[in-house]
């Protein structure tokens, strides 16, 4: 099984959507922030949708920070400026967990009936797809955890960038161990596993 985790389906996107060069006057994209603002959930998430939504947040990952003049909170100091690229890293980190979670759901089978018996082998090629996005998600949640870490250091304790209320919110249930995807994806591999086992035993006196 060849592992999904941090090279998305993407470059297809890239190349066909995202390939060619930009028309005149179109909006020049550098920085962070940018690419951050170009990330958006769908009232229906495909994964195309999904795949989509990685790649600009990998972008963001692998760009600079915009000038603090341009950052998406009130930044007053250096102190406040470094809390806010710690909040802001581990909020893309989160959000990459997501989207590899909505991939692994498209692709996981939480049930192995036994009238799917003739299509087992596409099952188990279906599960280890899901199982290959669950495993990137877990790979960042560890990057998203030690970024969290950082950003509640007895320094920052008493500096709140309230127009990222949302994402001081997330350090903090995750310090306090209320957040933990790492428990979540845990589970999912578990039940992923029992699933797959259900499949691998059906033969041809199943259906």
């Amino acid at each position: 099984m060849k592992p999904f985790s941090r090279v998305p389906a993407v470059l297809i996107i890239s190349l066909v959507v995202f390939g060619g060069p930009p028309p005149l006057g179109a909006y020049y994209v550098q920085y962070k922030e940018q690419y951050y603002r170009l990330y958006h959930l769908h009232y229906i998430q495909y994964p195309d949708d999904s795949m989509e939504n990685i790649y600009w947040l990998e972008k963001a990952l692998k760009a600079d920070f915009a000038n603090p003049l341009y950052a998406l909170a009130l930044i007053e100091n250096e102190t406040q400026w470094e809390k806010y690229r710690y909040l802001f890293t581990m909020h893309i980190y989160l959000k990459l967990i997501e989207q590899y979670l909505y991939l692994g759901n498209k692709w996981n089978k939480r049930n192995a009936y036994f009238y799917n018996a003739p299509w087992k082998e596409q099952n188990l090629e279906s599960l280890d797809t899901a199982e290959s996005c669950y495993r990137a998600a877990l790979s960042y949640w560890r990057d998203a955890a030690s970024w969290a870490a950082k950003s509640r250091e007895g320094r920052f304790r008493w500096i709140n960038l309230q127009k990222v209320q949302f994402w001081e919110d997330e350090a903090l249930r995750i310090e306090e161990g209320e957040l933990n995807y790492e428990t979540i994806i845990n589970r999912e591999l578990a039940l992923l596993r029992q699933v797959r086992e259900k499949f691998q035993a059906m033969d041809e006196n199943t259906y």
